[in-house]
């Protein structure tokens, strides 16, 4: 499944423009109109991503952003502000409140989703005893970090972006070894049995689903 970005803005061309090219791109898009509908779609459908304008009405943009950035699961949420306020002041500002990045209206669509995609690729991510640094290629677990291939890293990085979901062994190599990929789901086997010794301990937090695939389910 796509990853889901969620876009908070007021401005209904804005919004389906963003919509429109984020799916072209090959994301699945929520959207809201105002911070508080915003704030409550996002914790209920945990978005991979968010693209948030600050002149919000109710609750503006920094005021989104602060509330996100104190709450465990949204900490550390790839987003990428994206407004008509471009004196420094305001960029300072979305940075201080934990904006990963900035764009000024008017701007180019495809810039939008090349930044967006790479604060996700850059994003720490943090589930249950594993934290992972796509910027440092490391996985840490219990603060051990993980001896891995760039194969391993990629699967269980992926996992860890879709905790408890089951996730099938077509999907994971679509996803993980590529669209192009040319070969038999049994390399996926081979690939879980290996990071679950490398997990040791902590092997079972890589569940089997039968018949199906396997999922994620973090311990703490």
């Amino acid at each position: 499944m796509p990853d889901l970005v969620m876009v908070i803005e007021d401005e209904k061309d804005i919004r389906d423009l963003v919509r429109y090219n984020l799916e072209r791109a090959g994301y699945r898009v929520s959207t809201a109109a105002d911070g508080e509908a915003g704030l409550k779609n996002l914790f209920a459908s945990r978005p991979d991503a968010l693209v948030l304008d600050l002149m919000l009405p109710g609750r503006n943009g920094l005021e989104v952003l602060r509330e996100l950035r104190g709450e465990p699961l949204t900490r550390d949420l790839p987003v990428v502000v994206l407004t008509a306020r471009g004196a420094e002041m305001d960029k300072l500002l979305g940075f201080e409140h934990g904006a990963d990045d900035y764009l000024v209206k008017p701007f180019s669509v495809r810039e939008l989703v090349a930044r967006l995609g790479a604060v996700m690729r850059r994003a720490a991510l943090e589930v249950g005893a594993l934290r992972i640094d796509p910027a440092a290629h490391e996985i840490r677990l219990r603060g051990r970090p993980l001896d891995l291939t760039p194969r391993e890293f990629e699967l269980l990085a992926f996992f860890a972006r879709h905790p408890g979901r089951v996730l099938t062994r077509d999907e994971l190599l679509r996803k993980v070894w590529g669209y192009d990929y040319v070969g038999q789901t049994r390399t996926v086997d081979v690939h879980v049995r290996r990071l679950r010794r490398e997990l040791g301990d902590d092997e079972t937090m890589i569940e089997t689903v039968t018949g199906v695939g396997y999922k994620l389910v973090p311990s703490r």
